[in-house]
This record gives C-alpha cells, sequence and structure tokens, in this order.
C-alpha cells in the first residue's frame, strides 16, 4: 500500500481510539458502561444493530459468498430482515417493558426473572462463552483481511493489532463507545462501497458486458439456491435475533419501546437488500476479475484453488489508486470491528452482571472498576484464542450454535407462557444444545442435507414440551 493509505489507515486508527477516551470521562455507573444510560436514540441503536450483525460476515463471508454463488448469495442477510422485524413486533415489546420494570442490563437476566437463578446462571454461562468465541472469530476476519491487503504484515501481527485496537477503545468506552463508533464505522461502509469500491470494482472488471462474458447466467440471478441452504440460514441467524446478548443491551439502551422497534426495522432495511446486494456484488467482482487473471501478479492466476473468502480482499487490492485504498481498508475493518466490540461487551456483560454479582457483592465504584478489568481481560482471552490451534477457535465457534440451539426455545416459551417451566427449560438447554454441539464436532450427516442447529431446536422443543407436561402430570394440574 502507499503511504498515504497507511497514513488514512492510521488516522481513522486513532479516531476509533480517541471515541474510547471521551466515553471513558463519561462513564460513571454501571448502566453507563453497559447499556449507555438506556438514553440513545434510534438511529444510533439501528445502524449500531446492522453493524454488529453483519460485521466481518459481511465483509468477508457475503463478499465469499457473492464469489461463489452470485447474486443469490444476498438471501443470507434477508433472513436477518425477518428476524430483525420478528423481534420488533414480538419480542421488544415483551422485553423493553420487563427490563425497565426490574432494572436488567443482561440477557441471561430475564431467564432469571421468568425461571429463576439457576436457568438464568446456565444460560449465562452458554452466552458468555458463546460471545468470546465469536469475539475470537471476528478479530480472525479482520487479521485475514488486513494479511490478504496490507504487504508484508502476517496473519498473526495483523490478529494481534486488530485485537488490540478493538479491546482498547471498547474498555475504555464501553456501550457508549461501541454504538458511537458503530455509528461512524457504519457511515463508512456505506460511503466507501457505493462511491469507491461498487463504481470501481465494476469499471475494472469491463462492466456488465465484461461480467456477463466470464460468470455463467445462475450467478446473476436470485434463485441459484437451494431450499436447504435457505432454511439453514434461517435456523442459523434469524433465531439470533431472540438471543442476541449485543441486541439485548441495544434494546436495553433505548429510549423508549418505540424507539427501539423503530431502530430494529431500519436495522432490517440495512441488511437487505441494501447492505446484502452490494456484498454479494463485490464478490461477485472478484471472481471475474480471478477468472481474467487480475490477480496473477499476487500468485492467482485463475480462481480454482483461490479462497472465495481472499477474492475481496484481493480486488480491493488491486483495483483501488493510492488514497481510495486507504478509505476502502477503513470501511472494512470497521465492519470487522463494530462486531468484534459488541461481541466483547456482551461476553463482559455475562461475565460480570451474571456470573461474578450473582456470587459476591461489590460496591458501585468497585463494580464500574471490575468492568474495565473483565472486558479487558476476556478481550486479551479472545486474542489468544483466535491465535491458538484452528481446533480450538472451531470449539468455540461451536458454541455459538450450542447457544443458538440451546436458548431459543427457552426464551420464546419463558415470555410467551403462562407458566414457564424451569425444568424445561434447563432440558432444552442441554439437550437442544448439547445435540448440535455432539453433531457438529462428530460430523455426523444430517438428514435432507440440513445443518445440526435446525434438528437442535427441534429436540429443545421436543424436550421442553415434554417435560413441561409431565412436570404438569406430577402437580396434578
Amino acid at each position: 500500500m502507499h503511504t498515504v493509505d497507511v497514513v488514512i489507515f492510521l488516522v481513522y486508527i486513532i479516531a476509533m481510539l480517541g471515541v474510547g477516551v471521551y466515553f471513558l470521562r463519561r462513564n460513571k455507573s454501571k448502566a453507563d458502561y453497559y447499556i449507555a444510560s438506556g438514553d440513545v436514540g434510534p438511529w444510533h441503536i439501528g445502524l449500531s444493530v446492522v453493524a454488529t450483525d453483519v460485521g466481518g460476515g459481511f465483509s468477508i463471508g457475503l463478499g465469499g459468498l457473492g464469489f461463489t454463488m452470485g447474486l443469490s448469495g444476498s438471501w443470507m442477510l434477508f433472513t436477518g430482515l425477518i428476524g430483525a422485524w420478528l423481534a420488533a413486533a414480538f419480542l421488544i415489546p415483551k422485553v423493553f417493558k420487563l427490563g425497565r420494570e426490574i432494572s436488567l442490563f443482561t440477557f441471561p437476566e430475564v431467564f432469571g426473572a421468568v425461571y429463576g437463578a439457576k436457568t438464568a446462571l446456565a444460560a449465562a454461562v452458554i452466552s458468555a462463552v458463546g460471545y468470546l468465541g465469536f469475539t475470537a472469530s471476528q478479530m480472525l476476519a479482520g487479521a485475514k483481511l488486513a494479511s490478504a491487503t496490507f504487504d508484508g504484515v502476517s496473519l498473526n501481527g495483523a490478529l494481534i493489532a486488530m485485537g488490540a485496537i478493538a479491546v482498547i477503545y471498547t474498555v475504555m468506552g464501553g456501550l457508549k463507545a461501541v454504538i458511537y463508533t458503530d455509528t461512524v464505522q457504519w457511515i463508512i461502509l456505506l460511503a466507501g462501497l457505493i462511491f469507491i469500491g461498487l463504481p470501481l470494482g465494476y469499471t475494472a472488471v469491463g462492466g456488465w458486458e465484461g461480467i456477463s462474458a466470464v460468470v455463467g447466467p445462475e450467478m446473476l440471478r436470485l434463485d441459484n439456491i437451494t431450499w436447504q441452504t435457505m432454511l439453514n440460514w434461517s435456523f442459523t441467524i434469524i433465531p439470533v435475533w431472540f438471543i442476541g446478548m449485543t441486541l439485548y443491551q441495544r434494546i436495553y439502551a433505548s429510549r423508549s419501546e418505540r424507539e427501539a422497534r423503530k431502530a430494529w426495522y431500519i436495522a432490517g432495511l440495512f441488511e437487505w437488500p441494501l447492505m446484502a446486494f452490494m456484498g454479494v456484488m463485490l464478490g461477485l467482482f472478484a471472481r471475474v476479475g480471478a477468472e481474467g487473471g487480475m490477480f496473477a501478479d499476487l500468485g492467482y492466476v485463475a480462481a480454482e484453488g483461490l479462497d472465495p473468502e481472499l477474492g475481496l480482499p484481493l480486488l480491493l487490492r488491486t483495483v483501488l489508486p493510492a488514497g481510495l485504498t486507504g478509505l476502502m481498508m477503513a470501511a472494512y475493518f470497521s465492519a470487522i470491528l463494530s462486531t468484534a466490540d459488541s461481541c466483547l461487551m456482551a461476553c463482559s456483560g455475562n461475565v460480570l452482571s451474571d456470573l461474578l454479582t450473582k456470587f459476591f457483592t461489590f460496591s458501585e465504584k468497585i463494580e464500574m472498576r471490575l468492568g474495565y478489568l473483565v472486558t479487558f481481560v476476556l478481550g486479551v482471552l479472545a486474542i489468544f484464542l483466535a491465535l491458538s490451534l484452528e481446533a480450538v477457535l472451531e470449539l468455540m465457534l461451536h458454541s455459538y450454535a450450542f447457544m443458538v440451539a440451546g436458548l431459543f426455545v427457552p426464551v420464546l416459551f419463558g415470555l410467551y407462557t403462562r407458566r414457564p417451566s424451569a425444568a424445561a427449560a434447563l432440558s432444552a438447554m442441554a439437550g437442544g444444545g448439547g445435540f448440535t454441539l455432539i453433531t457438529i464436532v462428530a460430523d455426523v450427516p444430517m438428514p435432507l442435507g440440513l445443518d445440526p442447529i435446525g434438528y437442535g431446536i427441534a429436540a429443545a422443543l421436543v424436550l421442553y414440551v415434554a417435560v413441561a407436561r409431565a412436570e404438569k402430570v406430577r402437580n396434578g394440574l
């Protein structure tokens, strides 16, 4: 990269750290640090929600889908729109009211309110482990992008640098810093894509004639997808909108139920069609460039053998001139950091509010300092996990699937039934999550070509209903 690109990128990093310093002086309580005092407007919340949800999955994963599937890869984020709008209509009215009535800070505290302390503790452990793994994966996504873009930067070196930046400003600023940097980062990403990435990428690959001459017609249609893939995305993405700790923190951070719901509707529209199509189109441009030998000087003579997720950063590295490369890299790093910082805050909230304070009593002042310390320790741990053996990180990511399969059914029954059963919830969490984790780790083939997570949710549902019914019979109800 040119020196001017490095300078632009460094200015962006310094600005993000500056936001952390700014809010460090303004956080006075645990509510300030973890839920932004419940005083954030809908546009900031909405942009923070979509930035968190898309993040590294957009910059790396969605570009990879465009590279392999073409425009049909955009349907992945359509499930994000469905999840966001379902949560706005059915979840937020319940959760916001409950959060204000009993001063909630975390997602597992909802379990405590409806099921009791033991169930909340189990949910906290599952959520904390899942978000620790997801924080590590986002840092790794950023490092992958950096090592493919910057000359002479190793994967581990990029990982340490990216992780340190995310950890420092998150530790200092808390959720306020996370939300407001998310807003700025998302604006940077939108501007970079609309005014830099898309037009220059489109021109570099020869426009429509160049694209249609290289890729098959199925890559330019929206039906190049199987029903199994669509269902798998639905099982994986839609439930997250009901069990994601990052999302509950933003519900509590909203000024009112109405503004929270507005934020979720905003987030859904930004996910699909806007971000979905921009992401897959850039991946598609990368495929055309790879097929045409655009990346031969970088050691990739054709699309075969090229990691699809490297196509996008290689395209940007090739077509962007000095100055614009730095701006575009800042845009993509912003997307990744906006997910990593949110997941780190979620994990920190679980550990402090749902675990430590349930066993120990702290003063308000000590609890604030512990928030900084816990966030820092977990951030460093996430970096070390991402640096360690790939198998360790894979296991941590599997725990995220465990979280989705184990918590989705209990939260629905807890919020929408009159007599939620703690025993049924624990059974569903252990059975549904355990089934998913075991089948993924053991690589057990699933019927109909579906992912284990869908069967894990079904198992959790069966277990919850069976145990709850048995409990009613036992109690003579």
